[in-house]
């Protein structure tokens, strides 16, 4: 393990690159003895990546570094183990390994993210607490950032009904960020969650890598929930890549002359689900204290299994931002009367709305 380790801590060499490099060499161990000329036969490295793992060497004390792991109860989960979650690896760009204390998301459960603005009103906190609490008394898991506000005050409720919950930092997992959370973090490894993060223990909370922690936020959840955003959010982020990635996204409405609506509006504007009860949630994506994701996901499988071809066509040509029937026709290639018939039925299954004449997203 200290030569992965190693190897997962090489700079500058992206993880995607580590990926393709493991996949011609399995072993870290290998990696690490191979001579430089070897390195040249590897056509998607390039000299200054090669450099940079052999200077890495030089840098790195294998036995120690490992210890300090260790002592700090870190694990390290890698793309190609048994344990790195299935759900990442679908995700552009997964990281090629985590560090993790305490425990990763049940792969047999749903699990859902909260997050919004940091500095939220009363409003937003009460709904973030009593959605939280609610999924988590059926068994759902949290997964949130830890930042103050929306994500905070999920990942409280979560605790306080004595379920799972899970923080993604933009920060290593030994450093609380912020620290008034310190309280919070510890919780949350006492009720048998987790604090993950892509970046090497002791990395500090660099704005840059906020951005990028969100896709491992939503790419470990089966929908996210956004509740309040400002028009420029890290939110909006989340909610973005949650999208692409295919998962469920949900907003909280609020008043046009807020601010902190402005984000979720324009979600909600582009055709994503409202947040009016918990219970409404819970219905619409099929959570119940006895349910399994298996039972989840199937749910959701078996609904998209009943369209028909030309239906699944059109469907796939729908995004969360609104197209017209002429243009649906054009790019599905058959008449915009067919194409017409088949949104009235898949907006009757609840798959599509139309927002203005004749214009549709997906939902």
């Amino acid at each position: 393990m200290e030569f992965e380790y190693w190897f997962a801590a090489v700079q500058n060499v992206s993880d995607q690159k580590k990926i393709l490099l493991k996949n011609e060499i399995p072993s870290a161990r290998e990696i690490y003895y191979i001579e430089e000329k070897e390195f040249h036969r590897f056509s998607f490295l390039t000299d200054a990546e090669i450099s940079s793992i052999l200077k890495s060497k030089e840098a790195w004390n294998l036995g120690v570094k490992l210890q300090e792991l260790k002592k700090q109860k870190i694990r390290l989960v890698l793309f190609d183990s048994e344990e790195y979650p299935e759900k990442l690896k679908t995700i552009y760009h997964p990281p090629y390994a985590l560090y993790v204390k305490g425990n990763l998301p049940s792969k047999d459960v749903p699990s859902i993210a909260i997050v919004g603005a940091r500095k939220c009103t009363p409003y937003g906190e009460k709904c973030a607490m009593e959605f939280a609490s609610s999924l988590s008394k059926c068994g759902a898991e949290i997964i949130s950032g830890l930042a103050s506000g929306i994500d905070g005050m999920s990942q409280r409720a979560a605790v306080n009904e004595d379920a799972r919950t899970f923080a993604v930092l933009g920060s290593g997992v030994d450093v609380c960020y912020p620290r008034n959370h310190i309280g919070l973090y510890m919780d949350i490894l006492e009720h048998e969650g987790g604090i993950i993060s892509e970046q090497l223990p002791g990395t500090k909370p660099f704005g840059w890598n906020f951005p990028m922690r969100n896709r491992i936020i939503s790419g470990l959840s089966d929908a996210v929930l956004v509740i309040e955003a400002k028009e420029k959010s890290g939110s909006l982020i989340t909610a973005d890549l949650a999208m692409d990635q295919g998962k469920e996204v949900y907003v909280l409405p609020g008043p046009v002359t807020s601010a902190y609506s402005q984000g979720c509006n324009r979600l909600i504007k582009q055709g994503a689900g409202i947040l009016l009860t918990p219970e409404e949630l819970m219905e619409d994506l099929k959570i119940s204290s006895q349910i399994s994701l298996r039972d989840f996901t199937k749910n959701r499988d078996e609904k998209e299994i009943r369209l028909e071809r030309t239906e699944k066509l059109v469907y796939s040509c729908l995004d969360f931002h609104s197209k017209n029937i002429d243009t649906l026709a054009k790019e599905a290639n058959i008449p915009a009367l067919a194409v017409m018939n088949h949104l009235i039925s898949l907006e009757l299954k609840g798959l599509v709305k139309e927002i203005s004449k004749n214009n549709y997203v997906k939902i």
